[in-house]
């Protein structure tokens, strides 16, 4: 059963992107830059994909890297739990009341994909990019918070 807090505020990465935000920047950083310096957006991410998330880190770079990455992103994250078959992102999504999916995995982004998955909970899969452009913190922020938007309130480097 879908989290009853779902909400366009509330967003999963894949692991990829988590990976692509540390080691490459670009687009994953971009994206997640903007949930970073909005302390009312929530990351949502369970175990499974900090784990593999975090396998993707230490099998690009070192696992020393990984390990300080997972401290930050258990930091960051509002953690979730879901059966263990779950896709791990969208396991997240849908037990975290996520709306919004970030994922280069074109299995996720295609739109017979999101056919499927929104005939079982309202999400949208985006890559990094399209999810960059789309967001609109003011107008968010009008519905989620209420009231004239301030702008960012976080440092994304924090």
């Amino acid at each position: 059963m879908p989290s009853e807090e779902s909400s366009p505020a509330r967003v999963v990465a894949d692991a990829d992107v988590l990976a692509a935000d540390l080691l490459v920047g670009d687009a994953a950083r971009e994206a997640l830059d903007a949930l970073r310096r909005h302390s009312w957006t929530t990351l949502v991410a369970s175990d499974a994909l900090l784990d593999d998330a975090e396998a993707v880190v230490a099998s690009l770079a070192d696992a020393s890297l990984a390990a300080d990455w997972r401290g930050r992103a258990e930091a960051w994250r509002e953690p979730v739990s879901h059966p263990a078959d779950d896709h791990p992102a969208l396991g997240s999504a849908y037990r975290g009341g996520a709306m919004h999916v970030l994922s280069f995995d074109d299995r996720l982004t295609g739109a017979g994909a999101a056919a499927g998955l929104n005939a079982r909970f309202p999400v949208s899969v985006r890559e990094p990019r399209a999810f960059a452009a789309l967001f609109d913190p003011a107008s968010l922020y009008a519905e989620m918070v209420g009231g004239e938007y301030p702008g960012p309130d976080r440092d994304p480097r924090e």
